[in-house]
């Protein structure tokens, strides 16, 4: 696996790690005036990245101290390398592993481990085992590494998420609230709770801050916030006008993350992974698909590998 380069922003402090998919991107903080101020990471990709996360921060940290793990969510995406990096980082104080903050709607769960209030038992992905010290109440400013932070609340995507915005210059840490070109599936709706319109107020609340400059969930940082809110918008009036096509396509979301998550499995396999995958059961009922959970879940796998989004050789799936 290549190690993507670190880009940093024109805005002091930060570097940003953008991560191919399966990973979130990670942010580091860093004090620009105090070389040996502890620096801050928000967000640590997948589990399956963690040993690339671990060397991409030891590299950006430059001998200062790792004092935090901030999450703005916790998919599997999102939160995979807080364990390997609680392995290799002690908190300040010497005491403990360096501490862990996540949005405090799902502190509990963390505590307890409850891997199907967490959303990995029900989606079949995995996630390390971390500790948890804190949590990311939205309306508090944070001072970390030197900067000011404000903690948003960001639900639609996931109903705890939050966002975490620096307005001295406009930095606007999203997760996958906002991407260049949309926003994660909405999987509140999949279980039949209503968020599309939390999504929408999520992008309201976007639209009244003075934001220069987005660093997504995923893909590259931004600066068009305006032309992202209009396609963003437009992607969830489509949502909002075919809900069961939003279901399907969550299911798809579901499929291909398993498959990148693996990198190849044998087709009856996958097929038996995804029968018995408690969300895509969900993701069916909401697409109004009745039959077999066999037959649509063969649906989906073939028209994956139509597209070109899985590939299929010898009776094994890859991921392309």
């Amino acid at each position: 696996m290549s190690e993507p380069a670190p880009e940093r922003l024109s805005a002091a402090g930060l570097t940003v790690f953008e991560r191919g998919w399966l990973s979130s991107n990670n942010v580091l903080l860093t004090d620009p005036a105090d070389p040996r101020a502890p620096a801050v990471l928000v967000d640590s990709g997948h589990c399956t990245h963690a040993a690339q996360t671990v060397a991409l921060v030891a590299r950006a940290l430059g001998g200062r101290p790792l004092g935090r793990i901030l999450n703005t969510h916790l998919h599997s995406d999102h939160c995979g390398g807080n364990a390997a990096l609680q392995a290799l980082h002690r908190a300040p104080d010497g005491q403990g592993p360096v501490p862990v903050s996540v949005p405090p709607g799902q502190a509990d769960a963390v505590r307890r481990w409850d891997e199907q209030a967490l959303s990995y038992a029900p989606t079949g992905q995995r996630c390390e085992r971390y500790e948890l010290d804190g949590v990311l109440p939205p309306g508090v400013e944070l001072e970390m590494a030197g900067q000011c932070w404000e903690v948003l609340a960001a639900p639609g995507h996931d109903p705890h998420a939050v966002m975490l915005f620096r307005r001295a210059d406009g930095v606007l840490i999203a997760g996958d609230a906002l991407w260049e070109n949309g926003f994660g599936v909405v999987f509140p709706e999949l279980d039949g709770v209503d968020a599309f319109d939390e999504v929408g107020a999520t992008l309201d609340l976007i639209a009244g801050l003075p934001v220069r400059w987005v660093i997504p969930g995923h893909g590259s940082p931004f600066g068009d916030v305006a032309g992202a809110l209009e396609r963003a918008r437009r992607r969830l009036a489509g949502h909002q006008a075919d809900p069961r096509k939003h279901a399907r396509h969550a299911a798809k979301v579901l499929i291909k993350y398993h498959l990148m998550e693996e990198q190849r499995q044998p087709w009856a396999e996958a097929l038996a992974w995804a029968v018995a995958t408690p969300l895509l059961a969900s993701c069916q009922a909401r697409a109004g698909v009745a039959g077999p959970a066999n037959d649509f879940a063969r649906g989906l796998i073939e028209e994956l590998v139509g597209n070109g989004a899985l590939r299929l050789a010898d009776g094994v799936l890859h991921d392309a």
